[in-house]
């Protein structure tokens, strides 16, 4: 009787990769569509030209290489890689800024190392960061939510502004909220007062609060938290990494607020604003740069937590998820080398 050997662990229904990739992307769809609701189809835009730039860089490194095209095309993570960075990218940001930073993912941090599963820095964050540092401006320059906006560009104006040569120009009168001021992210303007001496009551009675946690922002974490409960729920994550990040994260704020709640910020703003909800199930949550073992996993997890807190309210960026990320990945072997599941009939020793 012939027996069919499978490779650990044992599980009666194994996943291909392509399977895995396409159920996470599925997983992230209705938030794109929240995030879309909220700030137009500049995102949509972005996310798609992302993908196409991924599928085509992919394509011809591995021609160059001799490999499969359509085999290491078809297993959808050049796909997943896209999407992260075209969701983090300002919608109405330039079309070269998606062209630098997707080319830059696939091409140097994931096949320049060896392929998937060979990288050691999650591609779509490494390329994120690198779009953040070399142009500043852009990558800072969202549009104002739809809610708070004095325009709203429809699906051709989004295309025209972001593949036209005059992208600030045009866009501006998109970027300016109720008041005319320049539009800033939720946690940059919180940032800012902070700085000038404004107290965090004050400044949360800004328009683009709405409330607490920034109009949008809000909504769009909450669907990236219902995604993630699913990638739970069908079990294409693990819980330890998200439970690490969120739980890092909750016990930073909610010691920093109880201690002076005029100059920090509630643990509620850290949770559901910002890329808190994306980057806690989509982004660490990356098999191939993080730590393996469970305990490893939730320590990888409290790692970026603590980070973001701290990049949050000590850096100079006012989300910090990409560096925190970034900063964990190098720190997983280390991890993975003093924290390890016991070998089956071996001491810890």
């Amino acid at each position: 009787m012939a027996f069919k050997i499978a490779s650990s662990p044992h599980l009666s229904r194994q996943l291909q990769t392509s399977t895995v990739m396409q159920r996470v992307l599925l997983c992230a769809m209705p938030a794109l569509v929240v995030q879309c609701a909220f700030f137009g189809w500049g995102t949509l835009i972005q996310v798609i030209l992302a993908m196409l730039v991924a599928l085509c860089c992919e394509a011809v490194i591995m021609q160059l290489r001799q490999r499969s095209v359509i085999h290491t095309i078809s297993d959808n993570s050049a796909l997943l890689t896209a999407f992260l960075l075209g969701v983090a990218i300002p919608p109405l940001a330039p079309w070269w800024l998606v062209l630098i930073g997707s080319a830059f993912a696939i091409i140097i941090v994931k096949q320049l190392y060896g392929g998937l599963g060979q990288n050691l820095f999650n591609p779509a964050m490494a390329a994120y960061v690198l779009l953040l540092i070399a142009f500043p401006v852009q990558m800072t320059s969202w549009v104002a939510p739809v809610t708070a906006a004095q325009h709203s560009p429809g699906f051709f104006d989004s295309l025209q502004i972001i593949f036209s040569g005059s992208q600030i120009a045009v866009a501006d009168s998109y970027r300016l909220g109720i008041d005319g001021t320049t539009m800033a992210t939720p946690l940059d303007t919180l940032k800012t007062d902070l700085h000038l001496g404004i107290t965090t009551a004050d400044s949360l009675q800004k328009l683009i609060f709405n409330g607490w946690a920034g109009k949008g922002w809000f909504w769009v974490n909450l669907a990236y938290l219902a995604g993630g409960l699913l990638l739970l729920r069908l079990k294409l994550i693990r819980w330890h990494i998200s439970a690490g990040v969120l739980g890092a994260l909750l016990v930073c704020a909610t010691i920093a607020w109880a201690w002076d709640p005029l100059t920090h910020v509630s643990p509620l703003i850290h949770l559901f604003s910002g890329a808190t909800m994306i980057g806690a199930f989509f982004i660490a949550t990356d098999p191939v740069t993080a730590a393996t073992s469970n305990k490893g996993r939730l320590l990888f997890g409290a790692i970026i937590g603590v980070l973001v807190y701290l990049i949050r309210s000590f850096g100079g960026y006012p989300d910090a998820f990409a560096f925190a990320v970034l900063l964990a990945n190098i720190s997983a072997p280390l991890i993975d080398y003093y924290i390890k599941p016991r070998t089956y009939g071996h001491s810890r020793g």
